[in-house]
């Protein structure tokens, strides 16, 4: 008696503890990858808002959680003023590591390849290690970016 005793009192503490260690994700907040979250700022359920207020000549890295798989992306001003957006990952070695920037330029975690920051955004062929295209548009004071698109981009960080 004694033993099923201890058994239950195990299986309800890790029970618990794992309740409160976990997260459900709802794709309802963005995030930024050093952790800082906020609520989205929606126009309707097709697009996430992106103030571009935010958006410098910094990688600015977020991250969407669509169906359980955390999706990163980020998004930054190239020297002409436009803003570039990309999944932080790409087809060839995945969404595991990203990119951190060096100056002007994005520099693959994963195998070392280096990007200017200028030519980010562009629709790139698949296949090669290269920040994935992630569409934007810009309206008003947002950069909205869909997320049918985002989700369609999964794959990557799976």
């Amino acid at each position: 008696m004694r033993k099923q005793i201890y058994f239950f009192l195990l299986i309800t503490s890790a029970a618990l503890f794992l309740s409160a260690c976990t997260e459900t994700p709802t794709g309802n907040s963005i995030c930024t990858l050093d952790g800082e979250c906020g609520d989205t700022l929606e126009s309707d359920d097709e697009y996430i808002e992106i103030p571009k207020s935010e958006i410098s000549s910094n990688v600015k890295k977020y991250s969407y959680t669509t169906e359980g798989v955390k999706v990163n992306y980020f998004a930054v001003k190239g020297s002409d003023g436009q803003i570039k957006t990309a999944f932080d990952g790409c087809d060839s070695c995945g969404g595991y590591k990203g990119y951190s920037q060096k100056g002007n330029d994005v520099v693959c975690n994963n195998c070392g390849n280096v990007f200017s920051i200028d030519s980010i955004g562009s629709k790139n062929t698949p296949g090669g290690c290269w920040p994935s295209y992630l569409d934007h548009k810009v309206e008003g004071d947002n950069i909205l970016i869909s997320k049918a698109e985002i989700e369609q981009g999964s794959f990557r960080f799976i």
